[in-house]
């Protein structure tokens, strides 16, 4: 049996595999390692669908003559997800009251949602809530898709954007402080809103440069690893959101204005001063 990959004919010795399925699985870790998942399967020139796949995993290699497979990264196929979830959006925008009821369930069984549901849980629930009545609407989704998509198109141009929203989040938790003490509590709550939300934008783009194969590792901050740094920032950001919780406003202070705000200069300045020609 003659296996490629992608085109290109496959160093691939079955040993102990007896079937189609038994050699994907072989594959699987080699395929999670390189950031790639199956994206198709042809069988004897034969095309597999979501419809015979299972009967393709079925099939005995030693009937078989050519074994071509098909794979795409990791991002791409995410990316394709969420274009899927835009066109989705219009037909739910488009669509009567009665084809809007079981819109949530039909879309939860679709590839894509099975993709994001494993890799942007977050996505996913804000567009099976979207499809069932819920949430903030099908402009917010929309908004919100678009926005992963331009870092997924561009981290770094995405990243090099932020520089303004950075400066304030920083400036705003140097002054929240302040903010508390004069019973500025709705723009104390925004700012702690937007500081979470700023910093996880960030850790996403983080994310992608290393699935791109960016030496993320070489990165340092304030003469840490970024992945030390990262963890530091992370523990720093638990400990600032507890105290919020727990209304403690002169330690939800000292942490934003002495911990927060000058750690998160540093990983961005980090960052940028990289991925930024």
């Amino acid at each position: 049996m003659k296996i490629t990959i992608n085109g290109a004919d496959a160093d691939i010795q079955p040993e102990t595999e007896k079937t189609v399925g038994e050699i994907l699985c072989a594959l699987d870790s080699w395929l999670a390692g390189s950031g790639h998942r199956l994206s198709g399967l042809c069988v004897d020139g034969e095309t597999a669908n979501t419809a015979i796949m299972e009967t393709f995993f079925d099939r005995e290699i030693d009937k078989i003559n050519t074994l071509d497979i098909f794979t795409s990264s990791l991002l791409q196929l995410i990316a394709e997800s969420l274009f899927c979830v835009m066109q989705e959006i219009t037909a739910y925008e488009t669509a009567n009251f009665e084809e809007k009821i079981p819109f949530a369930e039909n879309w939860k069984d679709s590839p894509e949602a099975c993709l994001l549901a494993e890799q942007c849980p977050d996505i996913y629930n804000w567009t099976l809530n979207t499809f069932a009545g819920e949430g903030a609407g099908a402009l917010a989704l929309r908004s919100i898709i678009e926005e992963r998509l331009r870092e997924l198109q561009d981290p770094a141009g995405e990243m090099d954007r932020l520089q303004l929203l950075v400066t304030d989040v920083c400036t705003r938790l140097e002054d929240l402080p302040l903010d508390i003490q004069t019973g500025k509590d709705a723009r104390a709550a925004e700012t702690v809103n937007i500081f979470s939300g700023t910093a996880e934008k960030i850790f996403r783009i983080i994310n992608i440069l290393k699935m791109e194969g960016y030496p993320v590792k070489d990165i340092t901050a304030d003469n840490t690893p970024i992945d030390a740094f990262i963890a530091e920032f992370n523990t720093a950001l638990e400990e600032l959101l507890a105290a919020y919780e727990q209304s403690d406003s002169v330690l939800v202070g000292d942490i934003a204005e002495y911990e927060m705000a000058p750690r998160l200069h540093k990983l961005y300045s980090a960052i940028v001063s990289k991925i930024i020609k």
